[in-house]
């Protein structure tokens, strides 16, 4: 009997390893994912549309994308209370934008909550920016602009 709790360990580690990211199964369809240079081109437009960083606090002290605001991290009940919060006021119609960049696009644990949150308080035109790598080397290594504590290294 020592064999079954070892092959239920065996297989609740092997579950634990399967990553559950943004790529994974997504909630969103492709026509709602946009990329790196299209974001970049998209903030260059005045009016440039809601953008809210979904990921953690110290990365958008660090270095954000102009004009985004930070929301909290989708993977926490605080965070997306913190999203639910930014999104007050803004028409159910406006076109929201949605980044994270804490690491490669199949583990980010902050997208999924953040789109269905606001998924479910009736916004429409939602958009997810797929940042394959992470947000320094899909974005900053590229020179797309960026504003922050240490943005004056750019």
């Amino acid at each position: 009997m020592k064999t079954l709790p070892a092959m239920i360990f065996a297989v609740g580690v092997l579950a634990a390893q399967q990553p559950d990211g943004a790529a994974i199964n997504p909630p969103w369809s492709s026509a709602e994912v946009i990329h790196a240079e299209d974001l970049a081109r998209m903030i260059k437009e005045k009016p440039a549309p809601p953008l809210y960083h979904v990921g953690f606090a110290v990365m958008f002290k660090s270095k954000h994308i102009p004009g985004s605001l930070y929301a909290g991290p989708g993977r926490t009940h605080e965070g997306l209370a913190e999203l639910q919060k930014a999104v007050t006021g803004v028409p159910k119609d406006s076109l929201i934008v949605l980044y994270c960049g804490c690491c490669p696009w199949d583990h980010c644990p902050n997208m999924k909550p953040a789109y269905k949150l606001l998924q479910s308080l009736g916004y429409s035109k939602i958009k997810v920016v797929e940042i394959p790598t992470n947000f320094a080397t899909d974005w900053i290594n590229k020179g797309y602009p960026v504003e922050g504590s240490t943005a004056s290294e750019r």
